[in-house]
């Protein structure tokens, strides 16, 4: 996200305690799950030999499987050694009982399988079948002016790379991927958020800023996964089309990223741009595309308040939902069935940036006890923890 910083930390352990706030308004704010967030922990670098920098997804192991630990952290990097997006090309693999990280999987920089490179993004999820998946968003010069459609690549739990997924509707594979995982079937749902998008120095001469397209999509796919053979793409289908795309210099770009299913079936997305979360009803049967209407794509659960281009988004106790902020430290909690927004808690206040964390947030994910989550900073490199 952050192509213009590049700073690193020790692997040592930094503990700070954080302010919770709510939105304006005379009445208390609910109790929430932030209000019991106290502690906050630096784990170790993202970076590993290559010097990939730039972590963006994070999710959990869920069970051993090959050289994977259940409750191991992976988290992938955007960038390459030379601070250039949509060029980085590993996976790295953090263990809570080594409080090491190492590289798990890295791909060549140019694989026939993906059209224009590999940037890896947000987009990543583990199987139980023992398949890894990510999303690649790639660009040659670190700016969507040299970006490709990129792909979904498949690696199995040894780090070793299977079968990739490409096509005209895969757009830049880019946000969380929420998923029904059945063992020997999987539905995964992830956001394209980089068709037509041109130069962040092409400008909109109303504006004088790069154009806002409305082309980004949420696809769903349906899978199989043959005994001991990698997953089977049987399906795709864009369920909803028309969020915010816009090309930016400095974060690659701006789309649909946080993307969090409920158990009835609606998929919650953040879309960034236009500050606001909205769901998407019934996305995993629908046969059509939820389309842009009154500017929004869905239902408008919340919008504007403590959001901040809002991006990564994740279940947490209480059945509501965080939101890690894009354009300053603080991650911001909703209740998605009252659509209120309850607080937001400073989870980087660095100065360095203005407002303070200003683009070093992106990937969340819950600790394995359901107390706690850990989260990037991407100025840093560095994967983090919050704790009670």
């Amino acid at each position: 996200m952050k192509q213009f910083l590049r700073r690193m930390l020790p692997g040592l352990a930094c503990l700070a305690f954080a302010a919770v706030s709510a939105p304006q308004g005379g009445e208390a704010a609910p109790k929430g799950f932030l209000e019991t967030i106290r502690r906050h922990a630096m784990l170790a670098s993202t970076s590993p030999g290559n010097g990939d920098l730039n972590p963006y997804a994070i999710y959990l192991v869920p069970q051993d499987m090959g050289s994977l630990k259940k409750d191991e952290v992976l988290i992938t990097n955007f960038n390459n050694v030379n601070n250039l997006q949509g060029t980085g090309t590993t996976i790295v693999a953090y263990s809570p009982v080594t409080k090491n990280i190492r590289l798990f999987a890295s791909a060549p920089a140019n694989l026939a399988a993906c059209p224009g490179g590999i940037g890896f993004t947000t987009a990543l999820t583990v199987l139980k079948a023992g398949w890894v998946i990510v999303g690649s968003t790639p660009s040659k010069d670190g700016t969507t002016g040299t970006k490709g459609d990129g792909c979904l690549l498949v690696f199995d739990a040894n780090g070793k790379f299977a079968t990739a997924w490409k096509g005209p509707d895969i757009t830049g594979p880019w946000g969380n991927i929420a998923s029904i995982d059945n063992g020997d079937t999987a539905t995964l749902f992830i956001s394209m958020a980089a068709a037509g998008l041109p130069s962040p120095y092409v400008l909109d001469p109303a504006t004088h800023y790069p154009p806002i397209l409305h082309n980004a999509t949420v696809m769903r796919f349906n899978l199989h996964v043959p005994p001991g053979k990698p997953p089977v793409l049987d399906r795709q289908s864009i369920i909803a089309t028309g969020f915010a795309g816009r090309a930016d210099r400095d974060n690659f770009l701006f789309g649909p990223t946080g993307l969090a299913l409920d158990s009835d079936g609606t998929l919650y997305v953040t879309d960034g741009y236009d500050e606001e979360v909205t769901a998407i009803d019934d996305a995993v049967n629908r046969t059509t595309p939820v389309t842009r209407q009154n500017d929004a794509v869905g239902r408008i659960i919340t919008r504007g308040q403590l959001l901040n281009w809002p991006l990564a988004m994740i279940w947490v106790p209480g059945h509501h939902l965080l939101v890690a902020n894009g354009r300053n430290g603080q991650v911001v909690e909703i209740d998605p069935v009252a659509k209120k927004q309850l607080y937001a808690q400073w989870v980087d206040n660095d100065q360095a940036q203005q407002p303070p964390g200003n683009g070093d947030l992106f990937g969340l994910a819950m600790t394995p006890d359901n107390r706690g989550f850990y989260y990037v900073e991407d100025d840093m490199n560095t994967l983090n923890v919050a704790l009670p």
